[in-house]
């Protein structure tokens, strides 16, 4: 296999220099503030589903904006940029629909990369820059099951994870990627699935190209979500020979600090880091500034942590030129030498080196080795079956052996659902695992569940040295240390030569031929039993131990392995016996080098404890000294015969506490041995067995919280805290429903009924799904709709199913405004629930400051994890009013509080002054683009010149069907599976009254225009001219400014002022003004059905009037575009396109989001004459009459472009009231909304 081109050169710059990754992508497209039409661009138009979100389709919709964040980055500083692929896989993409486009997205994504980075190659060929092929988590996980009630089971496979990276890693390599990066990573069987399928295309192609590798450490307790630490995490992806490991996301720079440490120790590699800028603040946003991070991160590279540095979620290329300047001459870490030795994982580290004595292995979770586990997993009792694995983990095993090949068992399932469950069981699995199986096929299926680095037992050259070479290369791209059996074609190896001589072939084999690490091969040259009776065996125990040091002193680096209870087996049903032949056994190997045994931890004696007659008699046996030794043994083994039974272990300690406290003990640990009795107990001693769940249960599962909360407990112990609760539940429910019973309550049996869901955008799920099972344990009922759910469909499912409360949930900062979205619908449609919100980026602030203010009819309450939701619930849902409102109460104060304290904080929001704000305005040119109109001044246009015949094929339907509730785009919605049948049967009614209307003219139509010459002054207002002399000012329109920090290229901080060409530019320029309504002889019709009782009408007429304004709107406009200013002539485009604002320039109205002044209306009604030309009024509010009604400005400038001014700070306010001659108060009032500081705040 050979190097990739750029990989030498790569390496040459890692020694030179502190390399600079880029920054976050996600951050730099959610500045574009884009929305859906801008995601689906031509190509996906008609796209079945949602796609607003999906960032890594705009690599084929909005190519320039994702070349020009590359581009940014590269102008920063970047040296290596990652492509827009982080979720660019086939499963990812399912949530899409897209999962076809995973090779196209993945190609061009790495394409526009490599055109960036080789541009600025060229400009400076001594600093090249190099493409990483970014590669996500995907958004399902291997490690941890999505169904809490079955731990055992998956939503993804670890083949189909290969499947989907091998098509992404194809797409990036054919588009030009330099590197791959595996990033982000929570779950590192992921991980593996990836590196399984990097190494695999690099076999089948025949280059190398440098993998980086970075995981994630997502809280307190220094672990990932599927609950490795650091250096469990590096020794289980370390066979991928990653030119670079490191850490990125979930955590800033200074909480990241000690791992990054702890990799830069004991990497054997490269370190790199890509933090977020900060943690993120209550609203999900990351506050840390480029020097913030900066003061932190110059610790690292001067204590020689690091080799790469870049940023993640929160940092933009501003942090990126900031690191860029500041290490440019910094001296990258050195590559320490790290002693080999084999390191293993589950949880937790586990390295095999020089300072162990003895590897315990347990032996007890094997079929052929114990007949109990043999019954339990025949018999599918799995739960006590993992109490075996356990026991010998308590017992001392730190590696467990599994082995499920039994003739009667369906070997491959069993050994496949056993590994599952003891992912989710982190008292078990935080040690590595053994694979124990005489077939290939089932130990590779096994490696497919194990997220550490195991240990397979075994291969061998039993089948002949190809098929030995082929597993062992399987091995090195799965990741896992090897036992080798001293066995070949010829047999198993039973005497010294044969062992050392078999043994030593596959060394060189496995080494060096197929360059496996010598650290990682475990030899095991068979352990047979002694004492027979057959004087061919006396010597088998000797031959292993001879063979053993033979093994150490000539095979560098190997360990040697054995199944030592084979060695004993002439004296099974007499333990002590067994046992002090394991001892001595054990006591003369280890001597000579023996490294690890399969072993009952339980069945071990201490050497000195042995009675010494035992022990001599042992010893002769064992070392073969004399020739009657099996005799002598055979002898006195009666004398030390036991019944064969272990010892019943004394009762735990904990089993003496009361019992509430023996209940909390159950729930932290997740046992369930004694839940039934315990819950018995607890229900007799108090009076109604609820009370039980709301007390001694409840409290266990806060102390859970509480754990979690603080790092204490990771992920997988919450879940089996859940477990624990959930068969306590079940134990108590006939009680709960007797009670009932008898007291004729024939209402539900339920606490109360959730629907909970992941909202629009977000695909994540797993923390909701353990609130589910939590809130299930506790006697609701949930409805689960899933992940990515619109806010229609969550408020529909909540009054078809009559839902009790709503819990919303959400992963990713854009889903804290859907979640708003959410609240303001439930108060514009009269819900009257409690909301649950939850998630990673959800906050009490931002639930306090921005969802609560926005729905007042029942309280909206922030959950932080599963075991709080319980009591919130129990709380909201209590039939005690008093506790439910004493509990309000609380909360609602809190809030306040919470609010109080954060307007403190809003005045910090990252904006620029109105002066650095002027100085980013967009590059205009007016030279050649201004086209002087064909008619200046004013056209009035009534009923007789406005036909609504032509005009109808103006309308925009979409809105119509808002107006009626029913949730869709037209013409979509006509063929939409739940709102179809009644949106087609309201739009039938619409066109009816259409045709009635244009029939009878009982509506008509008006408008005014305006064209004038105009010229920019003051850098945000407009003057407008009487003539083209241009002398005489007849209005001063006064415009405000996007006032926000933008850091993305291309972003400007427009104002629309920013349009019309500045007066001293000498450029004459125009501008534009118009009012227009289609509800002249509404109100006779209005009034007829009110009289008539005949609401539906009454709204129908307003909803076709409405449509009417607007598609007069768009009527005028063209008329404007085409005849009275005439700068597009010889536009052509459909009503589809007019919809989607294709045309050149903009129509903006006055107290919308571009110009949200509503003052300014006053002005366009003096400059038309709106009153005396159409009869058309505004109100002292500035509400047009008749209300279908549509004005605004006209601007024609080409890149004239739609925006929202946003949240402006004092200093604009100040101006802005200067320059129209009102008062700060006044013009605060009218400015509200887009107040970013609160004004009393502003006095002080």
């Amino acid at each position: 296999m050979v190097k990739s081109d750029s990989y030498s050169i790569i390496e040459k710059r890692l020694a030179e220099n502190v390399l600079i990754l880029d920054g976050a992508m996600g951050t730099m497209i959610q500045a574009y503030k884009l929305e859906e039409q801008d995601y689906r661009g031509d190509r996906f138009e008609d796209w079945n589903s949602d796609v607003k979100g999906n960032n890594d389709l705009l690599s084929l919709t909005q190519p320039k904006i994702i070349k020009d964040i590359y581009s940014a980055y590269l102008a920063a500083g970047a040296d290596i940029i990652e492509t827009n692929t982080f979720n660019a896989n086939y499963i990812s993409m399912l949530d899409y629909g897209m999962e076809s486009l995973s090779y196209e997205l993945n190609f061009e994504s790495a394409r526009l990369a490599r055109e960036a980075a080789d541009e600025f190659t060229s400009k400076n060929p001594n600093k090249p820059r190099f493409v990483a092929g970014a590669v996500g988590p995907t958004s399902r996980t291997c490690t941890i099951s999505p169904d809490v009630n079955d731990p055992g089971f998956r939503n993804v496979h670890f083949d189909e994870l290969v499947e989907a990276y091998t098509t992404a890693v194809d797409g990036l390599v054919k588009g030009g990627v330099d590197l791959i990066l595996i990033e982000t990573i929570f779950d590192t069987l992921n991980a593996k699935a990836a590196i399984y399928a990097v190494l695999d295309y690099f076999e089948k192609t025949g280059v190398r190209y440098p993998i980086m590798i970075s995981g994630t450490i997502t809280d307190a307790s220094g672990r990932t979500l599927s609950g490795q630490t650091t250096e469990a995490f590096w020794n289980s992806i370390s066979h991928a020979k990653p030119i670079s490991v490191g850490l990125n996301c979930a955590l800033g720079p200074k909480e990241l600090r000690q791992y990054i440490e702890e990799l830069s120790r004991i990497a054997d590699t490269h370190v790199s880091a890509h933090p977020n800028a900060g943690l993120p603040n209550a609203f999900g946003e990351y506050d840390e500034s480029p020097d913030e991070m900066l003061e932190e991160i110059q610790g690292w590279i001067d204590a020689g942590f690091l080799n790469i540095i870049g940023g993640c979620c929160g940092t933009a290329p501003s942090h990126i030129e900031t690191f860029a300047t500041a290490f440019a001459d910094a001296i990258p870490r050195v590559i320490p030498t790290i002693e080999k030795a084999c390191r293993l994982s589950g949880l937790e580290p586990f390295n095999i080196d020089g300072s162990n004595l003895f590897v315990n292995v347990g032996e007890r979770t094997n079929v052929t080795g114990s007949a109990m586990f043999k019954r339990l997993i025949k018999e599918g009792d799995f739960d006590t079956a993992l109490s075996v694995a356990r026991q010998q983990v308590e017992n001392g095993a730190q590696i467990i052996d599994i082995n499920m090949d039994e003739g009667m068992l369906d070997s491959q399932a069993a050994m496949e659902r056993f590994l599952k469950l003891i992912a989710s069981e982190p008292d078990i699995s935080r040690v590595p695992i053994m694979l124990d199986s005489s077939k290939w096929e089932i130990l590779e299926a096994g490696l497919k569940w194990v997220q550490g680095k195991g240990v397979v037992n075994s291969i061998s050259m039993k089948e002949g040295e190809e098929n030995f070479k082929e597993q062992a290369r399987k091995l090195m791209k799965y990741g896992a240390a090897v036992i080798v059996m001293a066995f070949d074609s010829d047999g198993q190896a039973d005497t010294r030569a044969r062992k050392i001589d078999i043994c030593r072939r596959s060394y060189h084999i496995l080494v060096d031929e197929v360059g496996f690490p010598p650290e990682d091969i475990i030899f095991d040259p068979n352990i047979f039993a002694i004492a027979t009776g057959i004087e061919e065996h006396n010597r088998y125990a000797l031959d292993f131990i001879e063979a053993t040091g033979d093994i150490t002193r000539e095979l560098p680096y190997a360990k040697v392995s054995g199944g030592v209870s084979n060695v004993s087996f002439s004296f099974r049903g007499n333990n002590p016996v067994r046992e002090a032949i394991h001892t001595v056994f054990l006591y003369h190997a280890i001597q000579q080098g023996m490294t690890m045994g399969i072993v009952n931890a339980g069945q071990l004696a201490l050497y000195e404890d042995i009675p010494i007659k035992l022990r001599n008699a042992v010893e002769d046996a064992v070392l073969n000294r004399t020739p009657d030794a099996t005799d002598n043994l055979l002898a006195m083994a009666g004398e030390f015969a036991g019944t064969g039974e272990v010892a019943e272990k004394e009762t735990q300690e904990w089993r003496s506490l009361p019992v509430s406290e023996r209940l909390s003990h159950a729930l932290v640990k997740g046992i369930t041995d004694f839940i039934d009795e315990d819950t018995e107990e607890a229900r007799l001693a108090f009076d109604r067995p609820l009370e039980v769940i709301e007390g001694p249960l409840m409290d266990g599962m806060s102390i859970v919280g509480d754990l979690f909360g603080a790092g204490k407990m990771f992920l997988p112990q919450v879940v089996k805290s859940a477990r624990v609760m959930k068969k306590a539940v079940a134990f108590l429910m006939p009680y709960i429903e007797e009670e009932k019973a008898r007291n004729m309550d024939t209402g539900s049996s339920s606490n109360g009924k959730i629907v909970m869901a992941t909202v629009k955008g977000d695909v994540h799920d797993i923390g909701k799904n353990i609130v589910g099972v939590v809130l299930q344990c506790n006697n609701f009922e949930v409805i689960d709709l899933g992940v990515m759910v619109p806010a229609e469909k969550i408020l529909r499912t909540a009054k078809e199913v009559g839902a009790d409360m709503i819990g919303l949930s959400g992963l990713i900062t854009p889903s804290l405004d859907e979640m708003v979205h959410v609240a303001k619908e439930m108060e514009r449609q009269g819900f009257e629930l409690p909301v649950m919100i939850g998630g990673a980026t959800t906050s009490k602030a931002h639930t306090a400051v921005k969802i609560e203010q926005n729905y007042k009819r029942n309280q909206v309450v922030h959950v932080t994890n599963a075991s709080r939701s319980v009591g919130v619930a129990s709380a909201l849902l209590s039939k005690d009013k008093e506790r439910r409102q004493k509990f309000v109460d609380e909360i609602k104060a809190d809030y306040e509080k919470t609010r109080i304290r954060y307007k403190d904080r809003v005045k910090a929001g990252r904006r620029v002054s109105l002066s650095k704000a002027r100085l980013n305005k967009a590059p205009i040119e007016f030279s050649e683009v201004i086209v002087t109109p064909k008619k200046v001044g004013l056209t009035v246009l009534t009923e007789k010149d406005i036909d609504f015949d032509v005009v109808k094929k103006y309308i925009d339907w979409t809105p119509f069907f808002q107006t009626w509730e029913l949730a869709g785009a037209y013409p979509r919605i006509l063929t939409d599976a739940v709102v179809g049948v009644e949106a087609t049967r309201v739009f039938a009614d619409a066109l009816e009254m259409l045709d009635e209307v244009i029939a009878t003219k009982c509506l008509q139509a008006r408008a005014v225009v305006g064209v004038f010459p105009a010229n920019q002054v003051n850098d945000d207002d407009i003057e407008l001219y009487a003539d083209e002399s241009r002398t005489e000012v007849i209005e001063t329109l006064s415009f405000l400014r996007i006032q926000n920090e933008l850091t993305a290229p291309g972003k400007y901080n427009h104002s629309l002022a920013d349009f019309i060409a500045p007066k001293d530019s000498g450029a004459a320029d125009y501008m534009g003004a118009f009012a227009c309504a289609a509800g002249f002889g509404i109100d006779p019709l209005v009034a007829k059905y009110e009289a008539d009782y005949d609401d539906y009408n009454s709204i129908m007429i307003k909803a076709v009037a409405d449509r009417l304004a607007e598609a007069t709107a768009e009527y005028l406009h063209e008329k404007v575009r085409k005849e009275i200013w005439g700068y597009a002539a010889a536009e052509d485009l459909t009503n589809e396109q007019l919809i989607k604002e294709k045309y050149q320039g903009i129509r903006p109205a006055p107290g919308y989001p571009a110009c949200p002044d509503h003052t300014e209306k006053a002005k366009l009604w003096t400059l038309l004459d709106v009153k005396n030309n159409i009869d058309m009024d505004i109100t002292e509010s500035f509400a047009m009459l008749p209300t279908a009604a549509v004005s605004g400005w006209y601007f024609a400038h080409p890149d004239a472009t739609y925006f929202g001014v946003g949240k402006i700070g004092p200093d604009q306010v100040d101006s802005y009231a200067e320059r129209k001659g009102m008062s700060k108060d006044d013009a605060e009032r009218w400015l509200a909304p887009n107040l970013g500081y609160d004004p009393e705040d502003d006095r002080v």
